[in-house]
């Protein structure tokens, strides 16, 4: 559990840092920033799979590259969500995705090692 809520905040501090380093994301404060966390994870734990599914086909005609698409349209879907959290346009919520996914990615392995 307490796992779980270190994750969430880290989270929420990449968002936070997407939001300083590119202009095309815009958050207003930590609130938002934990709102929009917590909805992302939601979203990206129950839509994303079905959605990967359902586009499997095009997936795999594109060699993968349509899941870029798919993580920009969430992330582009939870500003329209969380109040606080904006994202200027579609290209905006796809840079803005690759950044928090890497972000998160280094983060979360520096942190939060694998057991072995």
């Amino acid at each position: 559990m307490l796992t779980l809520l270190a994750r969430w905040i880290v989270n929420a501090a990449a968002l936070l840092l997407v939001a300083y380093l590119y202009p095309g994301v815009r958050v207003e404060g930590l609130w938002p920033a934990l709102w929009a966390a917590l909805v992302l994870g939601l979203v990206n734990a129950v839509v994303r799979p079905i959605l990967v599914i359902l586009t499997l086909p095009v997936t795999l005609l594109t060699l993968g590259l349509f899941l870029f698409v798919i993580n920009a349209l969430l992330f582009w879907l939870v500003a329209e969500i969380v109040r606080g959290f904006t994202v200027a346009g579609f290209w905006a919520a796809l840079l803005g995705s690759i950044l928090y996914s890497l972000i998160t990615l280094v983060t979360s392995w520096i942190l939060f090692p694998a057991r072995r």
